[in-house]
């Protein structure tokens, strides 16, 4: 893939996911931490669950406000609300009142939410069927290299230097706004005849009333948030089992998580060249297949070698099946209503969220070979889902907007 051949909106939101995502993983992944230090595990656990309600509500709002008045304006607002709330983040903890930090990062990650599926969106308006399983796996190549990045240089500058981060933070979304202001076009679909505008609620309704009623879309969201919710297993169920059973299982679990990313960011350039006699049936189908049966394996296991391979067993099942599934999903959604589906589908990692805790309770009575057969059969759904879409996706037909 050419990436001077792409869309310039495409190629500026590229770039600007990428400092978003090293941002992300260089604060919001520690706010868990910096909030147990000062109010306590308990209390951390609840505001965080407030802060993840505060995303689905965003991601709902953002999904319509972008349908409705466009994908630019939206992420235009949302990023200058990071721009002030990283800066309040910053003077906050340099005044040491963490009540104003908190009500900063709850308000920062609300509008991040508004701007998710408006960032989806665009990307789907300017891409066809024919390049997205290319450019979707560049993007996943760029998201996983700034998470790498992020995640180190946010644990050397999170102890000491986290007022200078914050406020680093607000100087580079600053610079995002004014890319996003110059260089972005609008990309929303102009409505031929359109229906006169009803009220905010009826027209908020009625838009998501489509979405909940598009039943190849809600096989794909089952599809996807138990994989998702398998995924997650790394650090919650199999982080805790290897803490718990092994000596070094921290050790073990931190090799586990290098490696997944090591082999994401190497590989993925290489993924079309490695794929590239398979079908799409074939990488998605078998590569949920080998995702899955790593993910069991790493719930039985205790042996090192055993467990490294396994790690590289389901890494090589998300990078067969992950830009297959995303082409999958920008090609079923309707072309008015795609914040709005790019909004519902993003919860799906706030059920997962939801699913990854379940099993990390479940994991304390049910034994690994449990939780193993429990995440073969999730397995299971996963494949019969994803083989009747790819059956039908041949005649599917646009949802009405």
């Amino acid at each position: 893939m050419n990436f001077l051949k792409l869309h310039p909106n495409l190629r500026v939101r590229i770039g600007v996911g990428f400092v978003n995502r090293l941002l992300d993983s260089m604060i919001t992944s520690f706010m868990a931490i910096y909030l147990a230090f000062r109010y306590g595990v308990a209390v951390a656990g609840v505001l965080m669950f407030v802060v993840v309600s505060f995303g689905v509500v965003g991601m709902l709002v953002g999904g319509h406000i972008s349908d409705t008045r466009g994908r630019r304006q939206t992420l235009l607002l949302t990023e200058f609300a990071g721009v002030i709330t990283f800066a309040v983040m910053a003077l906050g903890d340099s005044w040491g009142d963490t009540v104003l930090v908190y009500g900063a990062y709850l308000v920062n990650r609300f509008a991040a939410s508004v701007s998710l599926p408006a960032n989806d969106a665009l990307i789907i308006d300017v891409t066809t069927p024919e390049d997205r399983k290319q450019v979707y796996t560049f993007i996943y190549w760029t998201i996983n290299l700034a998470l790498a990045i992020g995640g180190l240089a946010g644990g050397f500058l999170y102890n000491g230097h986290f007022t200078l981060l914050l406020g680093g933070a607000a100087v580079c979304t600053a610079g995002v706004v004014l890319v996003t202001y110059f260089f972005i076009a609008e990309t929303k679909p102009v409505v031929e005849n359109a229906p006169p505008r009803a009220s905010a609620l009826a027209e908020f309704s009625a838009g998501y009333k489509l979405v909940i009623r598009d039943g190849m879309f809600i096989r794909y969201m089952v599809a996807a948030t138990l994989f998702m919710g398998i995924e997650l297993q790394l650090t919650n169920y199999v982080g805790v089992r290897l803490a718990h059973d092994l000596p070094n299982g921290i050790e073990l679990l931190g090799i586990l998580r290098a490696e997944n990313t090591a082999l994401v960011v190497i590989l993925t350039l290489f993924s079309h060249l490695l794929f590239r006699r398979l079908s799409d049936n074939v990488r998605l189908l078998g590569g949920v297949g080998i995702f899955v049966a790593g993910y069991m394996v790493l719930t039985v296991s205790n042996t090192g070698w055993v467990l490294l391979i396994a790690g590289f067993v389901f890494t090589i099942g998300e990078l067969m099946n992950v830009p297959v599934k995303q082409a999958m999903l920008a090609n079923m959604v309707p072309e008015q209503a795609r914040t709005r589906y790019m909004a519902v589908y993003n919860l799906n990692i706030r059920v997962a969220q939801m699913l990854a805790a379940v099993c990390l309770s479940l994991g304390s009575i049910v034994p690994p070979w449990g939780m193993a057969l429990l995440f073969g059969a999730a397995g299971l759904v996963i494949l019969s889902q994803f083989r009747v879409l790819l059956a039908r996706s041949a005649v599917r037909e646009p949802v009405a907007v």
